[in-house]
């Protein structure tokens, strides 16, 4: 049977289905707290597999697609997806729950970076900058429908813990299908294959040298503290949500993740010809004053401060990633840009893993509002100061054109 869509519209459907499970749980984390009897660390713990998961596919297996293809790869891990989705759905304790989040993240990270790759095959030659906004809203469109939808389900569906995993496995099987069916142009596949080496899957990290280490570290605080603070959200948020505003259940918090994501998109488009010290510097600021604006409601309990501290996270969260991106290209060159880039995101998969283990910790022992409050005050210390030397720095200032 010949599909009637584009396979340019399918391969997106596919990405979009690929890492729609990823933050499906995100608002579940409440439920799972209260039907297992669940500890913050173990929270923190499930989350930080996750991330693991997608981390390591990105470093080992980052290049698989330019080597085999990418259909093969990108019809692997949405049979992995379904594999990891369906064991969070029949998941008895953290351990089962988590094997099945290790493999969703494995399977997330292997769907972006071949879809990636296959929206550029078969996209129009000389279309790249399209080509990368539309990566970029696809990915941030299925991670924004995922705990919309994982919210949605969790608040009033029965057997949320089950129910909630149904669509994810309906439509990943659909796009598997789909692209085992589709007519592919025939640059979508490499020429001339050869066996994979070692040299495939080993990590390739880049820190450059001389002036440009510096302005490399203060890029990199971006991401590190942009994962982290939706990390926050991701992960913990269904754990004091009720302290910061007067509703509650799932479709509370899986709703205010959508739309950090959804709202960091639209950002990234807007602020797209903003000066990138501009840019960054006020995407510090931002993810300082959301963490401000959190501790404060802490106290506060107030709906109104929730929504401006949503705001401000995902407009921070947007200018950082934007800026953090442009300042990547600007500093690499044509023999370390692979390696950058890989440094650049490992950083900031730190910066969303390390901070959740520490948080867990401290939540086990001294309470959540205690955790909340220490994480904030050193994004409000590390985001308001990088901000200033960020801002300032030569590199990032607009080049000067010559008289």
């Amino acid at each position: 049977m010949k599909l009637k869509a584009s396979p340019f519209a399918w391969v997106s459907f596919a990405m979009i289905v690929g890492v729609m499970g990823t933050a499906l749980i995100s608002p579940l984390y409440a439920l799972y707290k209260e039907a297992w009897d669940l500890q913050a660390s173990d929270i923190s713990r499930i989350y930080v597999i996750y991330m693991g998961g997608a981390l390591c596919t990105l470093l080992f297996l980052g290049r698989l697609p330019d080597r085999v293809g990418f259909r093969p790869v990108m019809m692997f891990g949405l049979a992995m997806a379904i594999i990891g989705t369906f064991i969070s759905l029949i998941a008895w304790d953290v351990t089962s729950l988590s094997v099945g989040r290790l493999i969703v993240g494995v399977a997330s990270s292997m769907v972006t970076t071949s879809a990636t790759l296959g929206l550029a095959k078969l996209s129009p030659p000389g279309n790249v900058q399209r080509v990368a906004m539309m990566s970029g809203f696809l990915i941030a469109l299925g991670f924004g429908v995922g705990p919309l939808v994982g919210g949605v389900i969790g608040q009033w569906a029965p057997y949320p813990l089950v129910t909630t995993y149904v669509p994810t496995l309906v439509l990943a099987a659909l796009g598997l299908v789909a692209l085992a069916k589709l007519e592919l142009p025939d640059n979508a596949s490499p020429k001339d294959q050869q066996p994979l080496q070692w040299s495939d899957v080993l990590p390739k990290l880049t820190w450059p040298t001389g002036e440009a280490s510096k302005a490399f570290a203060l890029t990199s605080s971006l991401p590190f503290l942009a994962f982290g603070v939706f990390g926050l959200y991701a992960a913990m948020s269904p754990l004091f949500l009720d302290k910061l505003v007067p509703w509650h259940g799932p479709a509370v918090s899986g709703t205010a993740i959508a739309l950090i994501l959804l709202m960091s998109a639209c950002t990234q488009i807007l602020a797209g010809r903003m000066p990138t010290h501009w840019c960054g510097a006020l995407g510090l600021v931002g993810l300082a004053v959301s963490n401000a604006l959190l501790m404060i409601n802490l106290w506060a309990g107030s709906a109104t401060l929730f929504a401006l501290g949503v705001l401000f996270t995902a407009a921070g969260h947007g200018m950082s990633m934007l800026a953090g991106m442009s300042m990547v290209n600007r500093i690499a060159t044509p023999a370390n840009r692979s390696g950058l880039l890989s440094t650049y995101l490992v950083i900031g998969y730190i910066g969303s893993m390390v901070p959740m283990l520490g948080i867990g910790w401290i939540a086990d022992n001294w309470g959540m509002d205690a955790a909340v409050r220490i994480f904030c005050a050193i994004v409000i210390v590390l985001g308001s100061t990088a901000a200033v030397f960020f801002q300032r720095h030569p590199r990032m200032q607009p080049a000067l054109l010559p008289a």
